[in-house]
């Protein structure tokens, strides 16, 4: 029988609550992974892992339609955990599978910032799938940084002693004091799509761009260009320097098995322009 076609309408209905509390204590959820590349010469640089519900009738039903609510129920925290296990599990497969020494970065919800456990859970998965520091990285949003700014450095100083990766997701969207964004102790940051999608044609925009990643290079963090979708985007990035690439000119996200030929190399080589294209 043919799997059930993706969702498409957000789930609605008396029963949702139940279903969804049902999938997360069953783990009906997968992940699909998107791959980042380099600047410019377009090569892997990991992958980002974004999670899936199985749905028995729906199909799959992608994170906007269940996430907020999710968070609603206090269960985001629960899937969360999942999440971290399957991608190191995933990441040790590919190893053992002689697939290289694959990193995956995965989101972290507010609750999971907040858990004064998550650092030693971390260093115990890391241990139990044979992982080193930086195979797992760890992505916040800036908004979750900004109500108790003090707390979220600590905690996350923490989570990176730890030995995760640290990136800051969405950022220019939550206005950051620039007295805490510079001890941020993160490897890098992930400039929002809601710029990238006009720097080809916003002077505004790519003005933005080009300052967030001269400054973010300045205080020594790496910066990653979400939803690049077309060449010109990627050409206009390319001019200001910008480290790494994500988004549908380089590859949507893959299934577990289409993640595996990806890194077995059967996928067209991305045309990443240089800078003086």
């Amino acid at each position: 029988m043919p799997a059930p076609a993706p969702s498409t309408a957000p789930p609605s209905g008396e029963s949702f609550d139940h279903e969804l509390r049902a999938a997360v204590s069953a783990g009906d959820f997968e992940l699909h992974y998107q791959p980042k590349v380099r600047c410019p010469d377009g090569g892997f640089a990991g992958f980002e892992a974004l999670v899936r519900w199985r749905h028995p009738t729906r199909g799959l039903v992608p994170p906007g339609q269940f996430i907020p609510r999710l968070g609603e129920l206090g269960l985001a925290p629960l899937l969360g955990r999942w999440v971290m296990t399957e991608a190191c599990r995933q990441i040790a497969a590919w190893e053992a599978a002689g697939l290289g020494a694959v990193s995956v970065s995965v989101n972290l919800s507010p609750g999971q910032l907040r858990d004064p456990a998550l650092p030693e859970r971390l260093r115990q998965l890391l241990r139990d799938h044979g992982l080193g520091p930086g195979r797992l990285e760890l992505e916040v949003t800036e908004a979750m940084l900004m109500d108790a700014p003090d707390e979220a450095i600590a905690r996350l100083r923490a989570l990176r002693d730890a030995g995760a990766r640290l990136s800051i997701d969405d950022f220019g969207t939550g206005w950051s004091s620039m007295a805490h964004f510079r001890h941020l102790p993160v490897h890098q940051l992930k400039l929002d799509r809601v710029f990238v999608q006009h720097v080809d044609r916003d002077r505004r925009d790519a003005s933005l761009c080009a300052g967030v990643i001269a400054l973010a290079h300045r205080l020594g963090f790496g910066v990653v260009a979400e939803g690049v979708e077309n060449e010109a985007q990627a050409k206009r990035l390319a001019g200001f320097d910008c480290d790494l690439f994500q988004g549908f000119l380089y590859s949507r996200p893959l299934s577990e098995e289409r993640a595996g030929d990806y890194l077995r190399g059967a996928r067209i080589t991305p045309r990443t322009p240089s800078p003086s294209a």
